[in-house]
């Protein structure tokens, strides 16, 4: 089956959907556009079609209220969208962080395109660390994405990394829940949106209070398979529906086998009780293969999933 992932780059450690071209540290953002295929355009063409029945020849007509965008290397289309789309390119993804990699010390660790450029993504780290209990370390980044085919809007959005099993999962602040959020319908303004993320005056702290007191909250058996039966039960048109397997799948996770399970940190812990989520979606939930995975688990059904995952443990905790 042909992969999501057009192209990807990365530096440092292999990252954890295993994907993408190493780079050394500190490459200029015109090798990271060559590197992660984020070196082309997407253009812009008006929806046209041809009356008459089929075999005989009729007029060449234009739709006035969409157009067509297509990549300016390969001439693939992308999506018919309406006139007022506002189009944001692979490059300004990337271009965003020139001020940050170059004066605040941050660093991309991967980047690259999804679906044939229908999205792309860049994903730098913040250098915020924090360590909980038996030096359960997390990493601070901020992930930026747009698409060219109307499937979400261009988002920016804090997330953490715990090292030892490279779990995932994005911080969840305030009423923003750590993220913004620019719909198409709105040109992209690189410098608002850092200023409304707060990239400067980051709430890492916050964040990492919240993991600490998750880290703190004790979980006994009932009180993990009830937290696991809220998580994976959701409402369907037929009325309530637990996902049996990936329940148990995560309780065994919670249990043991999960990379970090056993650390001070997680070890009956609602921390743990959350990371067996985490690690559930990133690495072993069912999937078409890595890159229909990684695509889940940071845009899709799969970030959904953690975000409930990290509201059930904050409502133990509190």
């Amino acid at each position: 089956m042909a992969h999501l992932v057009e192209q990807m780059a990365y530096v440092g450690q292999t990252p954890w959907h295993g994907l993408g071209n190493q780079l050394t540290a500190n490459q200029p953002l015109e090798v990271w556009a060559d590197q992660a295929g984020m070196n082309w355009d997407i253009e812009e063409a008006p929806v046209r079609f041809m009356t008459g029945k089929s075999g005989y020849l009729g007029e060449i007509l234009t739709y006035p209220d969409s157009k067509v965008l297509y990549r300016s290397d390969t001439k693939a289309p992308l999506s018919v969208v309406g006139n007022r789309y506002k189009v944001v390119q692979p490059r300004e993804i990337l271009e965003f962080y020139r001020d940050l990699t170059e004066k605040s010390g941050f660093e991309l660790e991967t980047a690259g395109v999804l679906k044939g450029g229908k999205k792309f993504w860049a994903l730098a780290k913040t250098g915020q660390s924090t360590a909980l209990k038996g030096n359960d370390v997390t990493n601070g980044y901020v992930l930026l994405a747009s698409s060219a085919d109307s499937t979400m809007a261009t988002t920016a959005q804090f997330c953490s990394v715990r090292v030892v099993c490279n779990n995932t999962l994005q911080i969840a602040l305030g009423n923003n829940k750590g993220a913004v959020k620019i719909p198409h319908s709105t040109v992209f303004d690189a410098d608002a949106v850092k200023k409304e993320l707060g990239i400067e005056v980051s709430q890492w702290q916050e964040f990492m209070y919240r993991l600490k007191l998750l880290s703190d909250r004790k979980v006994n058996a009932r009180g993990a398979k009830g937290y696991f039966e809220r998580v994976y039960t959701e409402h369907t048109r037929d009325g309530l529906r637990t996902n049996e397997k990936a329940m148990a799948q995560a309780l065994s996770l919670f249990d043991g086998r999960g990379r970090g399970s056993n650390l001070p940190s997680a070890h009956n812990t609602a921390f743990g009780l959350l990371n067996a989520v985490t690690e559930f979606v990133d690495h072993e939930r069912r999937a078409r293969n890595t890159d229909y995975r990684l695509d889940s688990a940071w845009f899709g059904q799969g970030a959904n999933l953690k975000q409930k995952a990290l509201d059930e443990a904050l409502l133990l905790a509190a």
